[in-house]
């Protein structure tokens, strides 16, 4: 048995054993569980991705005169402006306004919330264009100029829904083509697709949100940030195999960090035909190593790790619930599934090499001792379930 104090203190003096969840699975078959235990003290996991319900908090300072923005546009993207005077929220999914979305269909999507995150920790120039209803104390109506991050007093990455636990596999049983979040599907299942770090994927190595909880600090992009909430949609009641490991969505992080502090390389503005704009991000988590139980659970393997094959043709959008058949992330990985006895080409949305590249810069970081690990304030839901939307007539 360790506590984070003690890990902290092996941290501080450089001492500390760290191997991300990839050599921890082959360190573990050498030394033995028991071994082990003693010997490591943090394994680090990671994923790269596109995470739609991201987004971030910025403020501009107060111009002469002052203005209290009521709309707001950077680069033509909307941003939300129900704050205070100059504090905007812009969504990575949020599309530059003048978009023919699926008009044509389908739409490509070129520019939106994610790529106008991706410039501003880039430290690109950006467009700020504002209007205001004009008050006694904030009496400008109308505002425009040119910024960077770095004018910005504050510009605070806020996360809702990052790093789900698991994740489906689309494919497309019918005979059109389909375009969606997850890429687009070709017909009668000529191609799959899936969105998963698998081994290395923070949730899945901590299946039973043992180490990561509210207040866990995470390495988001290159900044180091923390957890502030179970994430939306999460949903940890739910089929799981006999090593604990979900076998669909479960859990979910909210996540948040400071921008100016991030890797451009690790921020990317995604465009989705079809369907829409996100951001690709990268996450890095680590785990103490407590016990020999949470050890143990961080050297689950691809093979062992089983995700939902979902028709994204019919059962996806009606909501049926039907999964067609489930398959291991290292079949995944392979390149090609079975599904109903035909072999199924499928490709990921994630990388898996960006996300191995952030369990090793998290490694070095924590080996340095530039990157203390911390105890959660509180424990993730280990019991939730997922409410619907029910669809009601007007009773008023």
């Amino acid at each position: 048995m360790k506590t984070y104090a003690q890990i902290n203190e092996r941290i501080g003096s450089g001492k500390a054993v760290v191997l991300t969840a990839e050599e921890i699975i082959d360190y573990v078959d050498r030394k033995g569980l028991d071994k082990a235990a003693e010997e490591v003290d943090v394994v680090t996991t990671a994923t790269f991705g596109p995470m739609c319900s991201s987004g971030c908090v910025l403020n501009f300072g107060h111009s002469t005169p002052k203005i209290r923005i009521t709309e707001a546009w950077i680069d033509d993207v909307l941003c939300y402006s129900g704050l205070a005077a100059v504090d905007v929220y812009l969504g990575a999914t949020q599309l530059r306004h003048y978009d023919p979305r699926n008009m044509n269909y389908p739409g490509n999507f070129e520019f939106g919330g994610g790529h106008v995150i991706e410039k501003l920790v880039a430290g690109e120039k950006l467009q700020l264009f504002a209007l205001s209803y004009g008050t006694d104390d904030y009496p400008r109506r109308e505002i425009r100029t040119i910024f960077d991050i770095n004018d910005l007093n504050q510009a605070t990455m806020v996360n809702p829904r990052n790093c789900y636990q698991n994740y489906n596999v689309a494919v497309n049983r019918s005979d059109r083509r389909v375009h969606t979040y997850l890429g687009q599907l070709e017909p009668n299942m000529r191609n799959g697709t899936y969105c998963s770090a698998g081994q290395l994927s923070p949730l899945l190595n901590d299946p039973l949100y043992e180490t990561i909880g509210v207040g866990t600090s995470v390495w988001l992009a290159g900044a180091r940030g923390h957890v502030y909430a179970e994430g939306t949609q999460h949903c940890p009641t739910c089929a799981r195999s006999p090593n604990d490991v979900p076998k669909e969505g479960a859990g979910t992080i909210a996540l948040t960090a400071d921008m100016k502090q991030m890797n451009p390389k690790f921020v990317r503005g995604a465009s989705m035909r079809g369907y829409g704009v996100s951001l690709a991000l990268g996450v890095g988590v680590p785990i103490p190593v407590l016990n020999r139980d949470i050890l143990r659970r961080t050297c689950v393997r691809d093979e062992d790790i089983l995700a939902p094959v979902i028709d994204y043709s019919t059962d996806y959008p009606e909501k049926t619930g039907r999964v067609l058949c489930e398959v291991s992330y290292a079949e995944l990985k392979s390149g090609s599934i079975q599904v109903d006895g035909k072999d199924v080409p499928c490709s990921a949305m994630s990388s898996y090499a960006m996300a191995r590249e952030i369990a090793h810069f998290l490694q070095d970081e924590i080996r340095r001792g530039d990157f203390p690990i911390s105890q959660p304030l509180a424990p993730l839901p280990r019991e939730q379930g997922m409410k619907s939307l029910e669809i009601r007539e007007d009773a008023r």
